[in-house]
């Protein structure tokens, strides 16, 4: 355990430090976004999450050298952790290019199954699956070829819709991750457990900056990360019931963005004395239900809101499980 904790603090401090000598230069370089649900729409810097996935890099690293060097995690297969990695590296160029120039709406939707070839290269993850209701099924090569690119898309995607609201990525992602280490614990996945632990050091540490008022925003660089981790660490780990399960608030989500045609703009709420309200033109998608619901609501109640909702969802991927 306390080589976990070691991974974990690498993790963890390569973010909490790292990111306050790269806001003010984001700053400088006018790396901004518009913290859209703040009055006037505030500018704050960007791309935090390229720091995000730095840390996290940093922390399988840590792996790679303990396991090469001490001859530690004897189990744990270098050729997938370094698969993770070229997943990662993929994603961020993408997410970098939709931060900086931005990409069409078909490129987001189907680029990132490209990022899924170094686990489909390895045949990751088991063919056969337990459906929730369903039972199991094996896909057979089709899991490889089709299911496995279409959940990194989908996971993907998913994560980058429901998104916007100061810490609301980091705060669920970091649930989720939280709810897989419960699982790879109980079910003696070091693999999963070695990619985990990091994670969740650095969505940690970037909550602390992420978090309301944010100084600085995760962008589509760390979006995508998060969705692009929770579908490798899913297919490695074999827990697809549990991402699944996982994911149900975010599919909500895309069921209503997807009746209205997936808006880019005017999805963020209307400000109004210290609250967020849904516009007169109606909701257009799960957050403006939210506010809506409570007929006003503020951005941190609100984020405490879909991070309770997640708790709850993972809570019952755990428990289907045991």
């Amino acid at each position: 355990m306390l080589i976990f904790l070691l991974i974990f603090t690498i993790s963890f401090l390569s973010v909490f430090l790292l990111l306050p000598v790269v806001i003010p230069l984001f700053k400088k370089a006018d790396i901004k976004g518009i913290n859209q649900n703040k009055p006037g729409g505030e500018s704050i810097a960007e791309m935090g999450g390229l720091i995000t996935i730095l840390g996290f890099g940093m922390g399988l690293i840590t792996v790679i050298a303990l396991k090469t060097f001490f001859n530690l995690f004897p189990s744990v297969d270098l050729v997938i952790i370094l698969a993770v990695l070229s997943v990662e590296l993929f994603i961020i160029i993408i997410g970098m290019i939709d931060d900086l120039i931005s990409m069409s709406q078909l490129g987001k939707a189907v680029v990132p199954a490209l990022a899924s070839l170094p686990l489909i290269a390895l045949e990751a993850g088991q063919t056969v699956m337990t459906i929730p209701f369903i039972g199991k099924i094996d896909f057979g090569f089709t899991y490889t070829l089709f299911l496995l690119p279409f959940g990194m898309t989908g996971a993907v995607n998913a994560v980058n819709m429901l998104a916007g609201f100061n810490g609301l990525e980091a705060g669920m992602g970091l649930i989720m991750f939280t709810g897989l280490l419960v699982l790879a614990i109980i079910k003696s996945k070091i693999i999963a457990m070695v990619i985990l632990v990091p994670m969740i050091g650095s969505l940690l540490a970037t909550l602390w900056y992420n978090w309301y008022p944010a100084e600085v925003l995760i962008g589509d660089v760390g979006t995508l990360s998060i969705g692009a981790m929770l579908a490798s660490v899913v297919i490695i780990g074999d827990f697809e019931a549990a991402g699944l399960i996982m994911i149900v608030p975010y599919f909500v989500d895309f069921i209503f963005k997807a009746f209205h045609k997936f808006p880019s703009k005017h999805w963020w709420g209307t400000y109004k004395d210290g609250k967020l309200y849904c516009p007169d033109t109606g909701p257009v998608d799960l957050a403006q239900w939210v506010m809506k619901i409570f007929n006003g609501i503020t951005e941190r109640n609100l984020v405490i809101f879909f991070m309770v909702i997640e708790c709850i969802f993972t809570i019952l991927a755990i428990r289907f499980y045991l």
